[in-house]
């Protein structure tokens, strides 16, 4: 988290720990720390206040989006490398996939196709992919599904995106989007669904009626301030951050090729088209479960697919869709890079990385 986030979110732990839909002056107080931070939130992500829907994090978000979005008839649309979060949804409705090439594109040919085919309701695509980092060029996908699809509600899983493409520009050619605070630097457990005006929605969640009878339930006030906080400061410095962070993730990559010469980066060599905090490549000879033990030894913490789904050790959807072979599959790495990244990060892992590979092909792991 940034510093910053942090402090502003404390007096909510303590001397402001109300519940903002109360009736009494602390309650008021709440409220208007809410609605202060999602007219501030609207405006950093390019919508108007009454567009924000506060949710739990990016998996609620997306959730309620494939659930809830959209009316009358139709299937549910994703690409096949979506995070859980929307793959999931998609397949408890008996949805439709779209194919992905070997560079982690989506097949616009495939998404025409899967469009003609059915009545569709929802279609979801993610702006930047979480494990390998590729952005979608969401503007030319948009053009297709609003021809192929004109009734669909088009929505994107943003949550990678928000440090690493200008969102406001982004995420303004579809009707809505998913976000999460502890992608930018906020905490972890709160989120955001921004749905444009006219856009139906049905709730998931019923109770209370918070957020305009959208999703129920006591909003989390400290979750919140600190989310749009972050926000803003990654806003502030998103330009330069890339530029820094790029060159730091480009010495990561190039220094692990060359003393990995075997190895490849899983999304091809033009890194144009990919955030610039995320840092994945194949290692073959190597099992990622055994390579991120010795890593962690190392003081390198990295992941393997999804962070989601690491911790099982689940092979990666997304490398399978890429059509990358399973005995290379099976040596992903996935290094991440944000705000608080530094050259010695970098240094200390190439250092650590290239030694525990060559462990591992030694006796065999």
């Amino acid at each position: 988290m940034r510093p910053e986030a942090i402090e502003v979110m404390l007096p909510f732990l303590s001397d402001r720990y109300a519940n903002p839909s109360g009736a009494h002056r602390f309650a008021r107080d709440a409220r208007r720390a809410v609605d202060d931070a999602r007219e501030e939130f609207a405006s950093l992500v390019g919508a108007e206040p009454g567009d924000i829907i506060f949710t739990s994090g990016g998996t609620e978000s997306d959730n309620l989006a494939i659930f809830g979005l959209g009316s009358g008839e139709g299937v549910a649309v994703c690409s096949a490398i979506e995070h859980h979060a929307v793959l999931d949804p998609v397949a408890a409705l008996d949805g439709r996939f779209v194919a992905i090439d070997r560079l982690g594109n989506v097949d616009t040919a495939d998404l025409e196709r899967v469009l003609t085919e059915v009545p569709v309701r929802v279609v979801s695509l993610m702006v930047v992919n979480n494990e390998t980092g590729v952005i979608a060029d969401l503007e030319s996908l948009s053009k297709i599904v609003r021809k192929t699809a004109p009734g669909a509600v088009l929505h994107s899983d943003a949550v990678q995106a928000y440090c690493w493409t200008d969102i406001a520009q982004t995420c303004s050619v579809v009707d809505s989007f998913s976000l999460s605070a502890h992608k930018f630097g906020g905490p972890k457990g709160v989120g955001a669904l921004i749905v444009r005006p006219g856009i139906p929605l049905t709730a998931r969640q019923l109770g209370g009626g918070q957020e305009r009878e959208r999703r129920s339930g006591t909003q989390n006030v400290p979750g919140i301030v600190a989310m749009v906080t972050a926000a803003r400061l990654a806003a502030l410095d998103r330009a330069s951050e890339i530029a820094r962070i790029g060159i730091l993730r480009d010495q990561l990559l190039d220094g692990l090729l060359a003393a990995l010469p075997d190895s490849r980066e899983t999304a091809g060599s033009d890194r144009s088209n990919r955030a610039a905090g995320i840092a994945h490549l194949c290692i073959p000879g190597v099992e990622s479960e055994a390579l991120l033990f010795l890593l962690e030894r190392g003081e390198v913490s990295a992941s393997a697919a999804s962070s989601c789904a690491s911790g099982a050790m689940q092979s990666s959807h997304v490398l399978a869709a890429m059509g990358i072979e399973s005995d290379l599959a099976r040596g992903s790495l996935r290094l991440s890079l944000g705000w608080s990244s530094s050259q010695a990060d970098v240094d200390e892992a190439l250092a650590v990385i290239p030694p525990a590979v060559e462990q591992l092909r030694k006796f065999g792991f």
